[in-house]
């Protein structure tokens, strides 16, 4: 072939099938060429691109003009080699429908991203330990620096967990804080606030809405509910339980309707009180005139029920801030400790809690009127 045809051939190769020609494949921008075009040293070009001082602004904003202008993008493999870290935390959570593991997850992300961190999340289908293992298996192939378990059930297969060692973890919501870092919301307390709120309006006892057995938040708030009652010498009502949905609230609600000295109402979460709000209303019983319904939440939903719903407030997002500060601070071995951290509740009273019936004030000597005097003061 001579030298015609084979240019001829190149031409022909350049051009795609719809006979136009394409760009030439240029070669990847590296940090010689930045450096190059920005007049300064490789090693200046690399601290700018580490973010590390000693950088004058006018020679950052000069090197960060070469590198957009040649389209120049760090090797985050390459940096997190030479850091000794990968700038991410791996979350792993065994259920994602819950209104607390969804947002104590975005409380995560969150804080992970204003320290500069990804986020890697791995849910387990299974609560089981074999299970708990491969996920720490598979997040150490996806190269995170620490992990973050969400860990709001029991497991199926193990009294306890146990997490793989020489690993920096922080557990979210469990009974683990006598061999690893947890934090948690104040269960007990908040649910001792959302019961005493009800005994102090009249109620000669409140009745609860628990959630399901395996969870460690629904264990902690029953706890807390039959401790209250114990302590205020009340009579114990037998538990109704449910799933966390409103689904569930409402099977509990056409039951608890039919219970003519059920007053007062402790939901385990605020959309199981949705579902008890619907089921009390189709039955004829008017919250909170014959019933009083509290939840624990504090969903963004919660004050536009009908009524607005009285409630316990979860911080979330200090919940997910002190997970990731806890788990870097174990990266760093700046003194995270074993232990158990209680996020503080607080009660949100709104339209949905009340005194008692007359008719129950009659029988037992707590009537509005004599509430309505305390409050005032006349």
């Amino acid at each position: 072939m001579d030298t015609a045809d084979s240019a001829s051939t190149g031409k022909d190769r350049a051009r795609t099938r719809t006979g136009k020609r394409t760009a030439p494949r240029t070669q990847r921008a590296s940090m010689a060429d930045v450096a190059r075009l920005a007049g300064v040293s490789s090693q200046t070009v690399s601290r700018v691109s580490n973010g590390y001082e000693g950088v004058t602004e006018e020679t950052r904003q000069q090197v960060l003009a070469a590198m957009n202008e040649l389209g120049y993008r760090p090797n985050s493999a390459a940096r997190a080699l030479k850091r000794g870290e990968f700038r991410t935390i791996g979350v792993i959570t065994f259920n994602l429908s819950t209104t607390g593991n969804m947002r104590t997850l975005e409380a995560i992300a969150t804080s992970a991203a204003q320290e500069g961190y990804a986020v890697t999340l791995l849910p387990v289908a299974v609560p089981t330990q074999d299970e708990v293992r491969g996920a720490f298996s598979r997040l150490g192939e996806l190269a995170v620096d620490a992990v973050i378990v969400i860990m709001e059930v029991h497991l199926l297969d193990a009294a306890t967990i146990s997490l793989p060692p020489h690993v920096q973890v922080v557990v979210a919501d469990s009974d683990a804080g006598d061999r690893y870092t947890v934090v948690d919301t104040d269960q007990a307390g908040g649910a001792r606030a959302a019961v005493r709120h009800l005994l102090d309006l009249g109620h000669r006892t409140v009745w609860h809405l628990a959630g399901p057995e395996e969870s460690f938040a629904a264990q902690r708030r029953a706890d807390a509910w039959r401790a209250e009652l114990a302590g205020a010498g009340c009579v114990l009502p037998r538990v109704v339980r449910g799933d966390w949905s409103a689904e569930s609230g409402y099977r509990a609600g056409v039951q608890l309707a039919d219970e003519k000295d059920c007053t007062a109402v402790f939901a385990a979460n605020d959309q199981m009180a949705l579902g008890l709000l619907r089921a009390l209303h189709e039955r004829g019983r008017k919250i909170p005139d014959d019933v009083s319904v509290i939840g624990f939440d504090d969903i963004p939903e919660s004050g536009s029920f009908l009524p607005p719903l009285t409630t316990v407030h979860q911080d979330f997002a200090e919940v997910g801030r002190l997970c990731v500060e806890g788990v870097l601070r174990r990266m760093r071995h700046d003194g995270a400790e074993h232990g158990t951290t209680l996020v503080p509740t607080n009660l949100v009273v709104r339209d949905s809690t009340a005194p008692p019936p007359a008719a129950v004030d009659e029988q037992f000597g707590r009537g509005r009127d004599r509430h309505r005097r305390d409050r005032t003061g006349s």
